[in-house]
Order: C-alpha cells, then sequence, then structure tokens
C-alpha cells in the first residue's frame, strides 16, 4: 500500500443476489484529502462507504485501510483499526432514545479505563466541535433540526479522533445556507485535524466548495478521478451532463460569486 495512501480498494465487486452493483472497481483516497464520491442513483456509492468499513462483504478484490487488509482482520485487530475511522450516516442515524450527549458517548465507552466525568466532558468538546452549542448536548435527536442531527452525527463519528472519517450525503436536504456552513465546518477540521475524508455525495456545492479531488462511479466501476478542473474535461455523456448541466452551471456561478 502506498504510503500516500489511507484507503486502497482494488478488483472491488459487490453484488447482492444476481444485482451486481461494482464489478472490477478500484479507488484511492489520499492522506489529508477530501474525496467527493458521486455517480447516478443505483451506482453504489453508500455501498462502496458501507464495503470499505466493513458493513457489506465484497464477493471479490481487497481493500486495504491504515495499511491493512480490512477482509482479514477480526477481534481486537478489527476493533482497533475500527477506532481509527468515523462514520456519518445519512442523517445523523442517531440513537432516538439517546441524548446528543449519549449518542456521542456511545464510541468512547469502548476506551478502556476512561472515567464517566472524562468521557462526559470529551462528548461535549466533540459536539462544539461539530457546531452545535453546549445545550443540545442534552436535546434528544427528535428535537434538533436536520441539520443539526446531521452535525450530532458528525460529532459522534469525531469521538474516537479518527484519522479519516467517512461522510454519507452529509448536506442532503440541508437549506443552502446550511449545506455551505456544513461544507465550510468539514475543510476546518480536516486542516484543524489532519483528516483524510471519504464523502458521499451528489451536491455540486459541496465539490466545488471542499473537495481536492473527485470520484465519479459509473459502469460498476471509478469511471474517472480528478480534480474539478479535470472533470470539466471529461467527454463521457453522463460525467458531461453532471459537470455541465444547469445545476453545474448553478454551482459554478454562485462559487465565483463568494470567491
Amino acid at each position: 500500500m502506498s504510503a500516500a495512501n489511507v484507503i486502497e480498494v482494488r478488483g472491488l465487486r459487490t453484488q447482492f443476489g444476481d444485482h451486481v452493483v461494482h464489478d472490477g472497481l478500484d479507488l484511492d483516497l489520499r492522506r489529508g484529502e477530501i474525496l467527493g464520491v458521486v455517480g447516478g442513483s443505483g451506482t453504489g456509492k453508500s455501498v462502496l462507504l458501507r464495503s470499505i468499513v466493513g458493513l457489506i462483504r465484497p464477493r471479490a478484490g481487497s481493500i486495504s485501510v491504515l495499511g491493512r487488509d480490512v477482509g482479514a482482520l477480526s477481534g481486537a485487530a478489527r476493533e482497533a483499526l475500527e477506532r481509527r475511522w468515523g462514520v456519518m450516516f445519512q442523517d445523523g442515524a442517531l440513537f432516538s432514545a439517546l441524548t446528543v450527549r449519549e449518542n456521542v458517548e456511545v464510541p468512547l465507552r469502548a476506551v478502556p479505563g476512561l472515567a464517566d466525568a472524562d468521557r462526559r466532558a470529551l462528548a461535549g468538546l466533540k459536539v462544539s466541535m461539530a457546531g452545535l452549542p453546549v445545550k443540545a448536548c442534552d436535546a434528544f435527536p427528535s428535537e434538533l433540526s436536520g441539520g443539526m442531527r446531521k452535525r450530532a452525527g458528525l460529532a459522534r463519528a469525531l469521538a474516537l479522533d479518527p484519522e479519516i472519517v467517512f461522510l454519507d450525503e452529509p448536506t442532503a436536504g440541508l437549506d443552502p445556507i446550511g449545506a455551505d456552513a456544513f461544507d465550510r465546518l468539514i475543510v476546518a477540521l480536516r486542516d484543524a485535524l489532519n483528516l483524510s475524508v471519504f464523502l458521499v455525495t451528489h451536491d455540486l456545492d459541496t465539490l466545488h466548495s471542499c473537495c481536492d479531488r473527485i470520484a465519479v462511479l459509473a459502469e460498476k466501476r471509478v469511471l474517472t478521478s480528478g480534480t474539478m478542473a479535470q472533470m470539466l474535461q471529461i467527454q463521457h455523456p453522463w460525467v458531461h451532463e453532471y459537470f455541465h448541466g444547469p445545476r453545474a452551471r448553478a454551482a459554478m456561478s454562485s462559487r465565483r460569486k463568494g470567491d
């Protein structure tokens, strides 16, 4: 595994019954970058994320994370690797019966010897880092707005000081102002914590504002990857329409005004 990469996927094949989602998929996440993963409906963006973190077992291929073969690990070795990444699923995926602080404490409970008071204090710190007010710690998910639930999910993903953060559609359903604030937060956290970020999104504004590189899923594989400037030169029909269509032009115009 290259020292420049924190994730390497090679020859990945995932399928459910007779339905093949990925076939021969290769992907790298470089250390310290924000990688945006895009693709049409049904191309398996979230399936890829879940395969990398071990929630879905691929039929073939290899997945290496931080130099370890994910498929070959079990027990304590697997748990040790999982503590080095954090995952924010769509809409936060919070436990509804727990407060925000208690949700963030869940992964911290696996840390041996961590006192209750220290665990509570660390959870509060992560909530603040995610941009939530202190009073949100004692709120239940049902009492939060969609944007606040996403931030709470991000706080839980950051609980164990991970090296990699996986974000699944972090700005979906947010208003433009809230989405822009979340994009800025992702970049600020990456810079402050030296994170590597695997970001599944369909949000063109997010791709423009915070992604260093973009990977396009199509035809059951990563069709192409590169910077936004490189994406604009790709002539594949779907890629061209995605990055040159009306929504893309609006995102580019908005980005220029922001600059």
